[in-house]
């Protein structure tokens, strides 16, 4: 959907478990095929982490905190996060307003 709109989506990056440390596994890609992967199970924590350029798909660090990403071309870039636990009852999103 994103790609069909014209947007970049940086390769590599992505979501993560969530659980006593800082990116736990399972890794959660930005793009993927539906139906393949992992299937998601009661109990999981995950935070979801879209990110999306308004030009190619190219980023780079250019400081050297390991953190900060900007685009190879210049273009904007957006990224957010929710934090979605996946009950019996289905996904339930822990940051929603």
């Amino acid at each position: 959907v994103c790609r069909g709109a014209g947007y970049g989506i940086p390769e590599g990056f992505g979501g993560h478990g969530i659980g006593r440390s800082m990116h736990e596994d399972p890794a959660v890609p930005n793009e993927g095929r539906p139906g393949r992967g992992m299937p998601l199970r009661h109990g999981m924590v995950l935070a979801i982490e879209p990110m999306l350029i308004g030009g190619g798909n190219d980023v780079f660090h250019p400081d050297r905190d390991g953190w900060t990403l900007r685009t190879s071309d210049g273009s904007r870039a957006a990224h957010a996060e929710h934090t979605v636990a996946i009950t019996d009852d289905g996904p339930r999103i822990l940051t929603a307003l």
